[in-house]
């Protein structure tokens, strides 16, 4: 399967799910004017990814999905969060999977609205301040 690339703009946050190094990064801001049309193509392609591996989860070799988010509206948070619910379906099926949430020094609301998310698809993130 190919890598994603997409090129974050004002409005819309970049998406480098590198296949390779396992690498899964989505950050920046996150206020398209289609939100539905910018998330469902990342959507899809995650659940194509898992759809894809091995039959023998244990030989898929682990992967990070890191969440950069300088800003996200509403609509955005509602995608983010079925982003991460597929994951922990995922991880139930024996993919391993960490998720990685950073967040700015002094941004203690998006350290907050990471522990929310967390709390709410019950899994585990490594918060990591930069």
């Amino acid at each position: 399967m190919k890598s994603l690339i997409i090129e974050g703009t004002e409005d819309s946050p970049s998406v480098k799910f590198d296949v390779n190094s396992g690498q899964f990064v989505i950050g920046g801001k996150s206020r398209p004017e289609n939100t539905v049309k910018f998330f469902t193509p990342i959507i899809d392609w995650i659940t194509g990814f898992y759809a894809k591996k091995s039959t023998r989860i244990a030989d898929n070799p682990p992967v990070v999905f890191v969440f950069k988010f300088e800003y996200f509206n509403s609509i955005s948070a509602k995608y983010i969060l079925d982003i991460m619910f597929s994951l922990k379906d995922f991880i139930s099926e024996g993919n391993k999977i960490g998720i990685e949430w950073h967040y700015a020094k002094l941004d203690d609301d998006m350290l907050e609205t990471g522990k929310e998310f967390s709390n709410m698809v019950n899994l585990k993130f490594d918060f990591i301040q930069h």
